[in-house]
């Protein structure tokens, strides 16, 4: 039997199946990314597992420890599954087993994409009440629900009304009454349903692709978490930004999780829901402890980081689906300025509030007292981790102020996974966080109390000032050339990609907008502050030429003054009675220098 005919008698055709439309997700994250992560963890050994609707094939190759039936309305996408599942049924929810049932049902595309226009409509409760009576008593149901308010919403260019792409083919606003639209409705519809809302995740940037999941409770509670804030800043202004928006989504999800709403404006949300069992006969399919939060790490190869609860708070840990492939692929294969130890990942998270944030916050506020208090605070703890050579290695090397937290008078790494291959000099590992805050806050368009006129590298020294050190510019560019290469190793970037990268971040200009991002309203400022700029140089401009054309019009004055007076009587006179005095004059130095040179030799002659 080859393998096409083995994938064919794996797949089932109740009716109802679309033949010419897929619906697998374009954009892939490495190893299935946190919902992966997730569902390998909440998934035991050996579970019936029902993949309702479609997902990243990397799902299901984390999932190869369970018996795995995925619930599809596309043929292609089938054909595409089959040599990765146990069995595929095609045609939407009226085409499964009625004597089948599940451990667990996933269900992270949402149920509009499970049902197909092929076959009898169920609607969305009609979709979730059939996939509730496939899952055993015990089970657990992981669901994916879609926020119409959503950050997407917010900052996206296009009215997600106005949408006409595939994706958009069946689009979900809030007047559908059966359509759950935010997570106390979805609470709700479970509830009605038969189920027990467990556990919930926001999922950002994107909910078809997250790259972080976090768990909604601690977000609304912990409000001011350095965690948090690092990673939705981190996860926000990452690929999501490289198309043009409204504005800046990294900094509206920081806003967001300050005022507590981070969870309410979530692109999306991941429901755990079970089924409760009537007897003893029906343990519970998932009985793990659930992670506060998942977090794609970095490049492919690198997986996923989580948090758990420990019994003294929250610790790091490696997702049990990619922690071989993390163990596999680091340190990076290029060492040469930077790498991640995925063994570092085992440590508790510690506890405050991001020191950039607090530095954003001090310098909107003109508040110079406290930021004097941060910068001197963060320059004594890099101090306190240098050798006796003034060197700083490991992962305080690479402690900026978007990777420290502050708790009073205490400062810590909060992800010490990233390291520094060589020790570095203490003034390089200070000028290169202060640069990159510097940078991150003249191209941001934030208000600050220092001069309009300083640049990146002179505000990195204004900076230092603050924190009690001397820095030079000359330190700086060593800063700007570690950043380099410390960006570059961390990116996996050829030569070619370190050289474009080291020119740009030496060209940094307060008037150029944020690296990577492309937001309507951090254009518009950029504009602004050029527009400002071009302002200054124009007025200079004016300036010098009123003061070039004044110096010429008072040398012509004094040229016109001379000729007038070289052509007047007494200047003749005054001439004709000083040239016989010059002449004099020049005569009597000359016999002067004639004598010296004849009573020189008889000088010399009598000593």
């Amino acid at each position: 039997m080859t393998t096409e005919t083995a994938a064919a008698g794996r797949i089932t055709l109740p009716g109802g199946e679309m033949l010419a439309w897929s619906d697998l997700p374009q954009q892939r994250l490495a190893e299935g990314g946190p919902l992966a992560a997730l569902a390998a963890r909440l998934v035991p050994s050996g579970a019936r597992v029902l993949l309702a609707g479609p997902h990243d094939p990397a799902l299901l190759d984390q999932l190869g420890h369970a018996e795995v039936t995925c619930l599809l309305r596309s043929h292609p996408d089938a054909v595409a599954l089959a040599t990765r599942a146990a069995h595929v049924v095609v045609g939407g929810p009226a085409g499964l087993p009625d004597d089948e049932t599940y451990d667990v049902v996933i269900a992270a595309a949402g149920l509009d994409p499970v049902e197909s226009v092929e076959g009898t409509r169920l609607g969305w409760i009609g979709v979730l009440a059939r996939l509730v009576a496939a899952l055993r008593p015990g089970g657990a149901l992981l669901l994916r629900l879609d926020n119409p308010l959503g950050l997407h919403r917010l900052v996206s260019t296009t009215p997600w009304y106005a949408a006409r792409d595939d994706s958009a083919w069946l689009i979900g606003g809030v007047l559908d009454r059966d359509h759950p639209a935010n997570r106390d409705q979805l609470s709700e519809r479970l509830t009605e349903a038969g189920l027990r809302p467990t556990a919930c995740w926001a999922a950002y940037p994107d909910a078809g692709s997250p790259t972080a999941l976090l768990d909604a409770d601690h977000l609304d509670r912990d409000a001011g978490s350095g965690l948090f804030d690092a990673v939705l800043h981190g996860a926000c202004a990452g690929g999501s930004t490289r198309d043009t928006v409204l504005q800046d989504p990294a900094r509206l999800a920081v806003d967001a999780l300050h005022a507590g709403r981070a969870a309410d404006l979530a692109p999306g949300w991941l429901v755990l829901a079970h089924r409760p069992a009537h007897t003893g006969d029906h343990p519970p399919a998932v009985d793990v402890d659930l992670p506060v939060a998942l977090v794609q790490t970095g490049r492919p190869g690198i997986g996923v980081s989580e948090v758990l609860h420990g019994p003294s708070g929250w610790r790091w840990g490696l997702a049990p689906s990619t922690g071989t492939q993390v163990a596999a692929a680091a340190p990076f294969a290029s060492r040469e300025a930077a790498y991640r130890d995925a063994d570092a990942l085992s440590g508790p998270v510690p506890s405050g509030r991001l020191l950039r944030t607090l530095l954003l916050d001090a310098a909107l506020r003109r508040d110079l007292a406290t930021v004097r208090t941060l910068l001197h605070g963060y320059a004594s703890w890099l101090a306190d981790h240098a050798d006796g050579d003034g060197r700083i290695s490991g992962a305080a090397a690479l402690a900026g102020t978007d990777n420290v937290v502050v708790d009073g008078e205490r400062y810590a790494v909060l992800d010490p996974s990233w390291r520094a291959t060589g020790a570095m000099p203490a003034d390089v590992v200070l000028a290169r966080g202060l640069w990159r805050f510097a940078a991150a806050l003249l191209t941001g368009g934030y208000a600050h109390p220092w001069s309009s006129t300083l640049d990146v590298p002179g505000l990195t020294v204004v900076l230092g000032g603050l924190a009690g050190r001397d820095l030079d510019r000359a330190t700086v560019t060593e800063a700007v050339e570690t950043e380099a290469a410390i960006a570059a190793a961390l990116h996996g970037l050829d030569l070619d990609g370190r050289i474009n990268l080291a020119t740009d971040l030496q060209t940094v200009a307060p008037t150029d907008p944020p690296i990577g991002s492309r937001s309507y309203q951090q254009l518009r400022e950029a504009w602004l502050r050029q527009r400002e700029e071009i302002t200054r140089l124009a007025a200079l401009t004016a300036w010098t030429e009123e003061l070039l054309t004044s110096r010429e019009r008072a040398l012509r004055r004094a040229e016109t003054t001379i000729g007038l007076l070289s052509g007047s009587i007494s200047y003749r006179v005054g001439r004709l009675a000083i040239t016989p005095a010059r002449l004099a004059k020049r005569g009597a130095r000359a016999a002067k220098r004639r004598a010296t040179a004849v009573l020189a030799p008889k000088q010399e002659e009598q000593q």
